[in-house]
């Protein structure tokens, strides 16, 4: 059983706590942590079993803490992965990776000197729908894919006041990119590879601080198209479709997954499949802690986390200029 430090018991810090913290078969076992506000966790730390810290250097030299989960600001990861990585722990990061795509390579170059588990949290990877759709496009059902649309929104936004991380620029410098967007993008790795060039327009119409509408144009390496969105301040949606020579694939929602082939002679047939709800913080978590076992390998190359990254500081860079920017 791998005992973990939980950095960050604001409300996902707790969400990723409480997925593994009760079951025997997760591998992990949250025994400390920190965080910004002691004063507002204590009483949830005390009923989770968690030894409240003062703060996350008092976590890394807890000796029962065998690794670490950041449930922290965009800007802190670098800094604490590397403390984390020094002193021989794992480390499980929260997304975005980074802010940018040096402090993502510093991060990686940190674990892997110090030999520790580096994992970062896209938990859409866990969905059965995404491996349907990474088995459809192994056994060639699609053809050559020619387009992949992304679309990741939700109305979190309008509970961002003045004051809050996430309602600062520095931490949300494309809206709802740093909370939602960034997990489609790496969607759209996992599926498609790596992206080339974007184009992005990105803008604030109603909301006070923060951008509320992000939009993308993009080609990625294979020479593929792609158009993404990313709203945060509309209904809730998740929506990813890949566009192929032999049929479509489109995934409706975390839990349905449609293929439509094109029509002809010894085409397969298209279907709709419907999926159980899966709870993906703790697949993820679970997988994390399998890998600090020796088990299997994180299920996220960190080579495609630093590339996300890359993408993102590009997307950043974009539309300040608005210019076409290739991803380094």
């Amino acid at each position: 059983m791998l005992k973990a430090g939980i950095v960050g018991m604001g409300r996902w810090g707790r969400v990723l706590v409480e997925s593994v913290q009760r079951r025997n078969d997760a591998g992990l076992r949250f025994v400390a942590g920190s965080t910004g506000t002691p004063e507002k966790a204590r009483a949830w730390a005390t009923g989770q079993g968690i030894r409240l810290h003062p703060d996350y250097a008092a976590v890394l030299a807890d000796p029962e803490v065998e690794a670490v989960v950041l449930a922290t600001p965009h800007s802190q990861h670098a800094a604490q992965v590397i403390a984390a990585a020094g002193l021989g722990k794992h480390v499980f990061v929260e997304k975005p990776f980074a802010m940018r795509r040096a402090d993502a390579e510093a991060m990686v170059a940190a674990a892997r000197a110090a030999g520790v588990v580096l994992a970062l949290g896209h938990n859409r990877r866990f969905l059965p729908a995404t491996e349907e759709m990474q088995r459809l496009l192994a056994e060639g059902a699609l053809g050559t894919v020619l387009h992949a649309e992304g679309h990741i929104s939700g109305p979190a936004a309008a509970g961002w006041k003045e004051g809050m991380w996430r309602a600062d620029r520095g931490e949300s410098p494309l809206g709802g990119m740093g909370a939602m967007g960034i997990h489609m993008i790496d969607m759209l790795i996992n599926l498609m590879g790596p992206f080339a060039e974007v184009t992005v327009q990105s803008h604030r119409r109603v909301l006070p601080h923060v951008d509320d509408t992000t939009a993308m144009l993009a080609r990625f390496a294979s020479g593929a198209t792609c158009t993404f969105a990313t709203l945060s301040l509309a209904p809730q949606t998740w929506r990813v479709a890949l566009y192929g020579t032999k049929g479509a694939a489109e995934m409706r929602g975390p839990q349905q997954l449609v293929f439509t082939p094109v029509p002809g002679e010894g085409a397969p047939e298209g279907f709709t499949r419907d999926y159980p709800k899966v709870d993906i913080e703790a697949a993820e978590l679970a997988a994390f802690a399998a890998a600090a076992a020796g088990g299997p390998a994180y299920p996220l190359p960190l080579e495609q986390a630093v590339h996300g990254i890359a993408v993102f500081e590009a997307m950043i860079g974009a539309a300040a200029s608005g210019s076409t920017y290739a991803v380094g």
